[in-house]
């Protein structure tokens, strides 16, 4: 067999290949949380997420918007070295982020079993 008959065939099946994962992987909700920024983040927006008095005043005042958390859970930054403390029964989580005007805030974010519940909202002035 010559060289581009079996370069037809590698294409053909490279095509059939690609056509049966894209049709199996297009109506599922898959995610590739495969490094532990993106698995520590998809688990606190998974679960049920509640504001402490704490959290809920910060958010009260201008600078910061819960879609600002939102993005920060989506897009933020962890930090390992300060996270995955034990406190009050569940795992304490430092994580960065912007808001929709660009200024640095970090959450407190307290992760239970059932629940996630944020801590506190802390405006940085400096860049993370």
């Amino acid at each position: 067999m010559k060289f581009y008959q079996r370069f037809a065939y590698y294409l053909i099946g490279l095509v059939i290949g690609c056509f049966f994962v894209a049709a199996v992987l297009s109506g599922k909700d898959t995610r590739c949380n495969y490094f532990p920024n993106a698995r520590v983040l998809n688990d606190l927006r998974n679960k049920p997420f509640l504001y402490d008095i704490e959290a809920s005043r910060r958010l009260s005042e201008d600078w910061v918007d819960t879609v600002d958390v939102k993005n920060t859970l989506t897009y933020g930054d962890v930090d390992f070295d300060k996270s995955n403390i034990k406190e009050e029964g569940g795992k304490l989580y430092i994580i960065y982020g912007k808001t929709t005007k660009n200024k640095n805030i970090t959450l407190e974010v307290i992760n239970y079993p059932d629940k996630a519940v944020l801590r506190n909202i802390i405006k940085n002035e400096k860049p993370n």
